[in-house]
């Protein structure tokens, strides 16, 4: 039995002698790790110092630009002098010169309306008539009177001479003559108030028939024969609108009158021009006429009038529109495209064309760029002065230099150009901003 128990006992032993797992590797793993990690970490830092060591090659005068090697194409534009106009720009409105709104005068029922819709009528023509019967009746009623008491007035004063032949014979008495003479008077006065009454009956018979007060432009019927309408009642029977000439009314802030009252003291004509609602299309060009005699203290403005033809009909009453003032115009100018114009912080270039060889300006991009690699863009610091439809005074260039027009995104100071007929794609031509 001892046997046996110590022969059991030594047989677990061994079996878990047998289960007993191996000793741990980790740290021959985490040594593997460690070399993982440090070789991410030489390979980034190479990267981020071969990256700044190619920003530092390409310099301050790419304005940012990473260099590219190569001959760049480029599209080209020619410096040229000429003259650009100071504007101030506002928004209008159409304003008529005229615009009649009729009523009724007299009380009657309206008989005919002789005009269409928007139609153009002229001074004179006829418009409404209102039925004239009664008033005709009450004029012809004013002149029986009147022709009464005309006669009345003739007998008076032929007996005023009957008595004056008397008197001076001392037939009658001198009360008896004065009498007369104020008889005659009476009836001179009568006769003075039947006129009055004649020519005011001939006043309403008048306003019976309404023609146009100007030429202009008729708006919609307001009303129809048949209708009743009362005297001076506020039911507006038509409206005429002159439309030729016409003006519009416009803001200026009161920041921008120092320039105009200049101009006007001289008395200069300012040219005035009409866009559109979206500044797309030009409507008119007219001259500024008058201006308000004070400032809106709630908005800091001043309401100018300008005064256009309007022949084509383009300006429509209480249209909405942008104007263009001509404050000034300055003459002798160097103009480039303003797309041309390149921002570095505070400071405008552009890319000027030279020989490659000499370095000086070019002047024949056809001939003297001909060649690869035979001109070069050079960066040029100018000063940019106003604008005016895509084109900017500068100052730093001459008329007649030739300058780069696109890719700037690939230019840097002395890159090898290519002259490019065709437009080509660039990154500034819808970022570029224009100089005040």
């Amino acid at each position: 039995m001892d046997e046996l128990s110590s022969a059991s006992r030594q047989g677990s032993a061994s079996r878990s002698a047998g289960d007993t797992p191996p000793p741990p590797r980790r740290r021959r793993h985490r040594w593997i790790w460690a070399v993982v990690l440090l070789a991410f970490g030489l390979l980034f830092y190479w990267v981020l110092h071969r990256e700044q060591k190619g920003q530092a090659a390409t310099g301050p005068g790419a304005g940012g630009r990473r260099g590219m090697g190569g001959v760049v194409p480029v599209t080209t534009a020619t410096a040229h002098a000429g003259s650009l106009g100071i504007y101030v720009d506002a928004i209008g409105t159409v304003t008529p010169l005229y615009t009649v709104s009729i009523n009724a005068q007299v009380t009657g029922v309206i008989t005919a309306v002789h005009y269409r819709e928007g139609q153009f009528v002229r001074k004179g023509d006829p418009l409404i008539d209102i039925d004239s019967r009664p008033i005709e009746a009450q004029l012809q009623q004013a002149q029986g009177v009147l022709e009464r008491d005309q006669n009345a007035l003739a007998q008076a004063k032929m007996d005023l001479e009957r008595y004056r032949l008397a008197w001076s014979k001392n037939a009658i008495s001198r009360q008896t003559f004065e009498d007369q003479e104020k008889i005659v008077a009476q009836d001179d006065g009568t006769v003075k108030n039947d006129q009055g009454s004649v020519n005011y009956y001939q006043v309403q018979l008048s306003y019976c028939h309404i023609a146009s007060p100007l030429d202009g432009k008729v708006g919609l019927r307001l009303v129809d024969p048949g209708n009743l309408v009362t005297a001076n009642s506020t039911t507006t029977l038509v409206v005429v609108t002159q439309e030729q000439p016409t003006t519009v009314v416009f803001t200026l802030a009161e920041d921008s009158l120092p320039q105009v009252l200049e101009q006007t003291r001289a008395h200069r004509t300012l040219r005035v021009d009409a866009f559109d609602r979206a500044q797309q299309r030009h409507l008119a060009t007219g001259k500024l006429t008058s201006m308000d005699n004070q400032i809106d203290t709630t908005t800091g403005t001043v309401k100018l009038r300008a005064e256009f033809d309007n022949r084509e009909g383009t300006l429509f009453p209480n249209q909405f529109v942008n104007t263009r003032l001509l404050v000034n115009t300055l003459e002798n100018q160097v103009l480039i495209p303003s797309s041309a114009i390149q921002h570095n912080g505070n400071q405008d270039f552009v890319f000027l064309i030279e020989d490659a060889k000499t370095g000086k300006p070019v002047r024949d991009e056809k001939q003297e760029c001909s060649t690869p690699q035979s001109c070069k863009a050079v960066q040029q610091n100018v000063k940019a002065g106003s604008s005016d439809k895509g084109e900017t005074a500068v100052q730093g260039i001459g008329a007649g230099d030739i300058v780069a027009d696109s890719s700037f995104e690939k230019l840097q100071n002395g890159s090898a150009i290519a002259i490019s007929k065709i437009k080509l794609p660039s990154s500034s031509d819808s970022s570029a901003s224009t100089a005040p």
